[in-house]
């Protein structure tokens, strides 16, 4: 996200590709980039992008118009590459002409969604990266004029039809995303956006001074699906949410309406909510008094947004960096996850200087103008989206009853018997898919490998009898938390395989790692193997759980390149470890 606070000015990212020095990446993505367009360009500025996030791009440029090509023919060096992700970049130029070429334009539109569905599938057949598609830019020009949309087979009816039909078929695809070309273009302009000579010289997508939002976006989509997005939106108040101090101007005093000042308000407030439907957590960090700042969520006719879609609520007079932390700690998520949105200059430098890590948008004086500058930032995008994420606000307010009632007892055994836990150990099923991809990419601190395995692969692996790919859901008394952790096993013979160990930071200290654990051995036990072993693979978010193998008695036995481990158990060792929770289902 970071980058979308900087410049993006062509030269500029231009200059800093050839400068690159990313030996030093908290992470490195291989990204492959298919197009039937010119991508020397646009390929450097993704490099440079993806290194102001500490980033490392290693990307792959397929033969110019070579798409199919690459894809078709397993022994490509597409394929050599082993990308993570596959950008298909489709140009509007080639599309346009290939339609009038056709001499049938009533099924031009079905053969070009089944050819792209077609390619989708035979990838998916070599490789489990995940697809990222782009969609096609309409063109500018319109034989009808405003009629152009009623013509079945005109131009920008086919075009128009194209686009929403990939749509469709992106939803039911497990390894594709889409990455909406168009709706650049649309926002830049489409008569700005695109340069017919730029494109017949040297086949350009669009203007060079455009290239870099085209980057941005690709990257976005990206970065979201490797991991790298906004969870938590902390908002300031006076001034953010509404007009005026409400410790001053009263309930009746600030600007929040239906008119002027107090409409943009009411906008902005309505595009927070529905953050928060697609699962944003939402902070509010005010320098108030509590009762004053709680007041127009109570009471306010206008008010949008309700205090029960606030997860953190913090009012007082202190700092806002050290308000923030506190927001950081109870929701137990990285500062490089939240966002930051102030209209004060002085709070928002603040909040900059102490936790950089933070994203801190400036906003404009004017708050009709909230949105858009919001919007151009592109600061939420996502890779997914499951019903989990609507009972996310839920979720993280049942959290602040738990540690209420913790204060309550002086034993920790105590409080965790209280609790009432029961657990669902469950195999991937293919209801629990979306959600079971979500958390494999959102999980950044209690991920043993971070392996971001897509959709794709985790369907996959429901179907291999070599495989145990594990769900634990977890609910007590004050709620259920869903599905919370991913185990996938192995069988590798004498030695059972830990592939991948995550578990959302929500439920740690409660036992769940215990009694899974006790469960991995138990399985192995049945299973003949004679050791259970597993890997550390650090990251920058993952020093939590160094010492994790360690802690159940493995021995290290082996090291690897950047402080990576290899660790084993033998199954007749292990010491079951005593937890308070109660299975509810257990399909190991």
């Amino acid at each position: 996200m970071k980058h979308a606070m900087l410049s993006l000015d062509y030269f500029a990212l231009a200059k800093e590709a050839k400068a690159l020095n990313t030996s030093g990446a908290a992470k490195v993505i291989r990204i492959a980039l298919l197009a039937d367009c010119a991508t020397q360009h646009l390929a450097d500025i993704m490099r440079a992008l993806a290194a102001r996030n500490n980033v490392q791009a290693e990307v792959y440029e397929g033969n110019y118009d070579g798409v199919d090509l690459e894809i078709l023919d397993p022994n490509s060096a597409l394929y050599a590459f082993n990308p993570q992700y596959v950008v298909i970049l489709l140009s509007g130029e080639k599309l346009k002409a290939h339609l009038y070429a056709s001499g049938d334009r009533r099924s031009f539109a079905d053969e070009t969604v089944n050819r792209l569905e077609n390619l989708w599938g035979a990838f998916r057949g070599q490789s489990q990266a995940t697809i990222i598609q782009s969609t096609f830019v309409l063109p500018s020009e319109r034989a009808f004029g405003n009629y152009e949309l009623k013509v079945a087979d005109s131009v920008g009816s086919i075009f128009t039809e194209i686009n929403y039909r990939l749509a469709v078929k992106a939803r039911e695809a497990k390894n594709v995303l889409l990455n909406d070309v168009d709706f650049i273009a649309a926002s830049v302009g489409r008569t700005l956006w695109f340069d017919a000579r730029m494109w017949n010289m040297a086949k350009t997508p669009c203007r060079l001074e455009h290239l870099p939002l085209l980057a941005q976006s690709l990257l976005d989509t990206v970065l979201a699906a490797s991991g790298m997005f906004a969870k938590c939106v902390v908002l300031d108040l006076d001034n953010t949410l509404w007009g005026g101090v409400i410790g001053d101007d009263g309930l009746e005093g600030i600007a929040l309406g239906e008119f002027d000042e107090g409409e943009a308000f009411v906008g902005f407030q309505t595009f927070i909510r529905e953050l928060k439907r697609r699962g944003i957590i939402l902070a509010v960090v005010s320098k108030n008094e509590h009762a004053a700042a709680v007041l127009p969520f109570r009471e306010h006719p206008h008010m949008v947004l309700k205090e029960e879609d606030i997860s953190v609520f913090v009012a007082n007079w202190d700092n806002k960096a050290d308000n923030i932390r506190l927001v950081q700690k109870t929701l137990n998520i990285g500062f490089d996850s939240l966002v930051f949105l102030d209209d004060n200059a002085f709070e928002r430098n603040i909040v900059r200087q102490f936790l950089p890590d933070v994203v801190v948008p400036d906003l404009p004086e004017d708050p009709s103008l909230y949105l858009e500058t919001l919007a151009g930032l592109n600061l939420f995008e996502t890779a997914s989206f499951s019903e989990a994420d609507l009972q996310r606000v839920e979720q993280y307010r049942e959290e602040a009853q738990r540690e209420l009632t913790k204060t309550h007892f002086t034993n920790i055994n105590d409080y965790l018997i209280s609790l009432g836990m029961e657990v669902r150990l469950e195999r991937f099923n293919a209801f629990n898919l979306p959600r079971i991809a979500q958390l494999i990419q959102r999980s950044n601190q209690f991920n043993l490998m971070t392996r971001r395995y897509g959709e794709a692969a985790c369907e996959a692996m429901m179907s291999d009898p070599s495989v145990a790919p594990l769900t634990v859901k977890l609910a007590d008394k004050f709620g259920d938390y869903g599905l919370i952790s991913v185990v996938i096993l192995k069988d590798a013979g004498s030695d059972l395989e830990i592939d991948e160990y995550l578990m959302s930071c929500r439920v740690l200290q409660r036992g769940v790692e215990s009694f899974t654990m006790n469960n991995i051995f138990s399985y192995a036990a049945r299973l003949g193997a004679k050791r259970v072993t597993g890997h550390y693979l650090p990251t920058k978010k993952n020093d939590m759980v160094k010492g994790f193998f360690k802690s159940f008695g493995f021995e290290k036995i082996a090291d690897g390149d950047g402080g990576a481990s290899q660790w084993a158990l033998a199954v007749e060792a292990y010491q079951p470890r005593e937890t308070f929770i109660t299975p509810v289902a257990n399909e190991l």
